[in-house]
């Protein structure tokens, strides 16, 4: 029997119980074929299906359980290149609609309507939260996810009326939600093994003195984007003070899209300085001051249609030259990419769309999806990034041969015969994408809506060849 792409992203999962192991094969093979549809339409009949919500209501299956065969993979794949590795932290919140939401918890509260006096009604929306932690190479390959966290709340406090209470500094992080940060930051290090190829990129959430001491005593690195103003030197200056008297260093040329989606591009000053950067006031019996890296990089002029950019990154690596800004930069850049992993888990499995009742249910599923959008975002970034590795590290066999004779080979893109572009194109080309010369690379929605026919026409090729077999 040839082997499937989830035998080996699988390969590390032990649920305590062959049979469980043997289910979870089986809907990651399922659902991989139906990517976005409901559990009953990619299970196909009710022994199935009954099958798949038993096991996703079995408390003896965690998610840590379900994704640590693709852990394990990630390891490899972080193993077998050479460099940098960036990992993109990033949180993002799933909501749905229960008439019991306490089984499923809370994430935040939002406006819906107005009353009679044009005041906005409040209401809290059910659903779960996830911190996930996702590797790839400098030029954006995803190698998987390192570490991912599911929450949700009981009851959902207003931030705002919170620090009106009390000041958040005094709070211990062992005792903030923001506690997420260093965790993942924590299992995504030791997993990967190397903590000094590790550079951890995270947005202004991430801007927490404690992570900055935590990959210190880890001994690995990180480019965030900074939130706080914080006192540097001697403690008579901050940083952003001492950065508006620092010299623009040079010029960088950057991609931009207007509010209308018109690409263009513009020119952005960069500047930078190393120094000494002190702890908040309420934190510095607890944590030492911090020798850092500060990266500006901003428009000189304020843009017609558009926001200005204005990025303000701190880092514990040198950045020495324009070049070294530059790295810097593009690395920070690539943290866009954890926002696309996290669309392909709402939009192309539709995690949102699932029917499950209750919060652990749901978090059982969204690691399964985990895994699933990891592959299609995978796909698509080898595409771009290494097209002339051979199909059949990726593909199987009966896969090449029946997009061989389904689709003709594409005239407008000129790779060799039997690299892999050359077919993940032809599968893009079974989710509606054009191949004209001009047009852009394939992106997600066309590849999962390939694979998923594909994944029919090879089953319908299967039985077939089956039955001339008998």
């Amino acid at each position: 029997m040839e082997e499937r792409w989830f035998d080996d992203e699988l390969s590390g999962c032990h649920l305590g119980d062959g049979r469980l192991d043997r289910r979870l094969r089986q809907l990651v093979d399922r659902m991989d074929a139906g990517l976005g549809e409901t559990i009953p339409l990619a299970c196909q009949d009710w022994a199935s299906t009954k099958a798949a919500y038993r096991f996703f209501s079995n408390e003896r299956v965690s998610e840590e359980e379900i994704l640590r065969g693709h852990f394990d993979a990630t390891r490899r794949r972080f193993v077998a290149t050479e460099g940098p590795i960036l990992v993109l932290h990033d949180t993002t919140e799933f909501t749905w609609k229960r008439s019991r939401p306490e089984a499923v918890g809370f994430t935040t509260k939002v406006a819906s309507r107005k009353d009679k006096r044009g005041r906005p009604r409040m209401h809290t929306v059910c659903g779960l939260l996830m911190h996930s932690s996702l590797a790839t190479t400098a030029d954006g390959l995803p190698l998987g996810m390192a570490a991912a966290k599911f929450w949700s709340r009981k009851k959902f406090k207003g931030t705002n009326a919170l620090k009106r209470k009390i000041n958040p500094t005094r709070v211990p992080i062992e005792g903030k939600e923001s506690m997420r940060w260093l965790d993942n930051l924590r299992q995504s290090t030791e997993l990967l093994g190397d903590p000094a190829r590790c550079v951890h990129i995270c947005d202004r959430e991430g801007d927490i003195w404690e992570l900055f001491c935590l990959a210190e005593e880890l001994d690995t690195h990180f480019v965030i984007r900074r939130c706080s103003d914080r006192f540097a030197g001697d403690g008579s200056d901050t940083v952003d003070s001492i950065m508006a008297e620092e010299k623009v260093r040079g010029l960088h040329s950057v991609a931009v899209r207007d509010d209308k989606g018109k690409l263009g591009s513009t020119q952005v000053e960069l500047s930078f300085r190393r120094m000494t950067i002190l702890p908040p006031i309420a934190k510095r019996k607890r944590y030492p001051a911090l020798t850092l890296t500060v990266l500006h990089a901003r428009e000189p002029e304020e843009p017609v249609g558009r926001p200005r950019i204005d990025w303000k990154l701190i880092t514990d690596l040198p950045v020495e030259s324009h070049a070294d800004a530059v790295e810097k930069l593009q690395w920070y850049a690539m943290r866009w990419k954890i926002e696309v992993f996290h669309k392909i888990l709402k939009s192309g499995c539709r995690a949102e769309q699932a029917r499950l009742r209750t919060a652990e249910r749901l978090v059982r599923l969204l690691a399964v999806f985990c895994i699933l959008s990891w592959r299609v975002f995978w796909l698509t970034m080898l595409n771009r990034i290494k097209p002339n590795l051979e199909a059949s590290l990726v593909l199987t066999e009966l896969e090449t041969s029946i997009l061989d004779r389904l689709i003709p080979d594409p005239t407008a893109h000129s790779f060799p015969a039997g690299t892999l572009s050359r077919y993940l194109i032809k599968i893009a080309r079974l989710g509606g994408y054009l191949a004209r010369a001009k047009d852009p690379p394939p992106g997600n929605i066309v590849m999962w809506r390939g694979l998923s026919r594909l994944s029919d026409i090879a089953l319908g090729a299967t039985l077939q060849i089956n039955d001339v077999g008998n």
